[in-house]
């Protein structure tokens, strides 16, 4: 098949200025023309049959099928559905889209845009003072964007700037509260930050040091953002019994600062209990305060093993744990802690599994339940979780089945509830093998939702589905040019079958990619074409709305 031209600025600046003049469909000739398609706009409207024609990196036409139109190439989209490339709201690939800028894990699945920075992010990523490695050599996110850009990805990429980044950069890995001078750095970093294009503030509070910050100080350091059109954005302090203390917590912070806030991938363990925190949010909205949130379509997490334990025992970073879980003393404390939560539904150990270790005498254990591993090593089931961590030094992830499907549901059907995978991107190392083990969300998110919430199971509808993945997530981090198919709009556009697109990825198998995306565009070049992987890196830096 044809390729698109590669256009100099030059030439694209022209062909869209020509573009950009009124006139009939049918006296343009445009680079990609995609016919016979059941257009899904992204705006939540019925999807109609037409016709969508691109010039350069640029959409230029949407609307009914036109005879005489003229392309370089022509795609007979064959009643397939044509949508906005999807937006991943969140990810981690900051650091891994430069190891693998391919991302075959987010494009196969029609992914064309990222948001990423929830808890580090890729600037600050040293202390205050400290020269840069020569590895990652920028000195500001406006650095980081530009090395991004000339490395090359296949998609575009934005970012939150982290709690935790600023605070390491200059508070290290202390456990205290920051002084006024302290709180006053991070703030002149998170203004930096917002400068050169960040969406907000993320943070994640189950996670060090983030964790350590009261709600007052993550008010004030959200209110550095708000001036920029910045927001915040939380993996909340609790997903258990505390669920709704910590959305009030969230609801709270976006007031103060005057801003808008985004819960990270939003989960209870009870249909009830989502019930009451959706219910606590609407409300937050009808008194004018902005909250939505995003969602991943699985009822287990994944994070490291070490997460389960309280945070107490986690200070000081993987060293200090590990020292502290050869303390008997100790390691009975935590059991009794654990012991506790779990008869209560919360970290239980027949329901967390091992998914990956460093260690390859540990590799046995690799999809394998705790109680599972307990028997296997003739031991309690969190004692084996101690030892585990102690020879893998605190490396170990897991996969927490913790959560409620009807409460995943009822949770899809929210309106301001866009979608996020919570993983980075990933591609096969040059012998066809993937690097690591991972959750399957980062290979079946957005494929799931359209092949078993949309087609099999009917909780919502298409265009609903298709509204979430792209404008709500475009609008909630106020990215004004992609996220609709409509003509001026970037193309980062995404053609999938609505009757095969399934995910494969399972939790024993998590490494496999979703099936039925046919064609992804991002900035109008094709990184999947016809169902292969193509080699272009046509991605770019996505900056926020108060970019100086």
């Amino acid at each position: 098949m044809q390729t698109p031209k590669v256009l100099t600025a030059l030439a694209i600046a022209l062909t869209w200025a020509c573009a950009s003049v009124p006139r009939a469909p049918g006296s343009t000739h445009y680079d990609i023309l995609i016919t016979n398609a059941r257009i899904v706009d992204g705006t939540g409207n019925p999807w109609y049959r037409g016709t969508v024609a691109t010039i350069g990196d640029r959409i230029a036409y949407v609307g009914p099928s036109i005879p005489g139109l003229g392309a370089g190439r022509v795609i007979d989209a064959r009643d397939q559905v044509v949508s906005p490339g999807f937006i991943d709201m969140l990810g981690h690939s900051e650091f891994s889209i430069l190891r693998g800028p391919h991302a075959v894990s987010k494009i196969t699945q029609g992914i064309t845009s990222e948001v990423t920075g929830e808890v580090s992010s890729a600037w600050p990523q040293l202390a205050l003072g400290e020269q840069p490695n020569p590895k990652y050599p920028w000195r500001s996110l406006g650095e980081y964007f530009g090395y991004l850009e000339k490395n090359g990805t296949a998609i575009n990429l934005g970012t939150y700037v982290g709690t935790s980044s600023v605070r390491e950069a200059v508070m290290g890995e202390v456990t205290r509260h920051p002084t006024e001078a302290e709180m006053k750095q991070m703030g002149a970093l998170i203004d930096s930050a917002m400068r050169d294009g960040a969406f907000g503030v993320g943070t994640g509070l189950i996670y060090l040091p983030s964790t350590f910050f009261s709600t007052e100080e993550l008010i004030a350091l959200t209110k550095y953002a708000t001036p920029y059109r910045g927001g915040y954005a939380t993996h909340m302090r609790s997903e258990g019994a505390g669920l709704l203390d910590a959305v009030r917590e969230t609801i709270r912070i976006a007031a103060e600062a005057g801003t808008w806030a985004e819960i990270r991938h939003i989960k209870s363990r009870s249909l009830e209990q989502m019930t009451q925190a959706v219910a606590l949010i609407d409300s937050a909205r009808r008194a004018g305060i902005d909250v939505t949130a995003d969602q991943y379509p699985y009822i287990a997490s994944g994070t490291g093993l070490a997460a389960m334990l309280n945070t107490w025992v986690q200070e000081g970073g993987q060293d200090s744990l590990v020292m502290r879980l050869r303390d008997p003393a100790i390691r009975a404390r935590l059991k009794s802690e654990l012991g506790a939560d779990s008869a209560q539904g919360i970290r239980t150990a027949a329901r967390t599994m091992v998914n990956e270790v460093d260690a390859d005498s540990l590799k046995i254990y690799e999809g394998k339940l705790l109680t599972e591993i307990g028997r296997m090593r003739g031991q309690d089931a969190y004692d084996a979780a101690f030892d585990i961590l102690i020879a893998d030094r605190g490396r170990t992830s897991a996969i927490y089945f913790s959560f409620n499907e009807d409460a995943l549901r009822y949770a899809m059907k929210q309106p301001w509830v866009s979608v996020g995978q919570d993983a980075g991107a990933v591609s096969p190392d040059s012998t066809g093998k993937w690097r690591e083990r991972g959750h399957p969300r980062g290979f079946g998110t957005f494929p799931r939702i359209l092949g078993l919430y949309v087609r099999q199971d009917s909780v919502i509808t298409l265009e609903f589905a298709i509204r979430k993945m792209t404008s709500l997530a475009a609008q909630r981090v106020g990215i004004s040019d992609r996220g609709l198919l409509r003509p001026g709009m970037y193309a980062d556009i995404t053609i999938f079958d609505p009757t095969t697109i399934i995910d494969r990825a399972t939790f024993e198998q998590p490494s496999q990619l979703a099936t039925g995306v046919s064609y992804v565009f991002v900035n109008g070049v094709p990184v999947v074409d016809n169902g292969v992987v193509t080699i272009a890196l046509p991605g770019r830096a996505l900056r926020g709305p108060g970019y100086r």
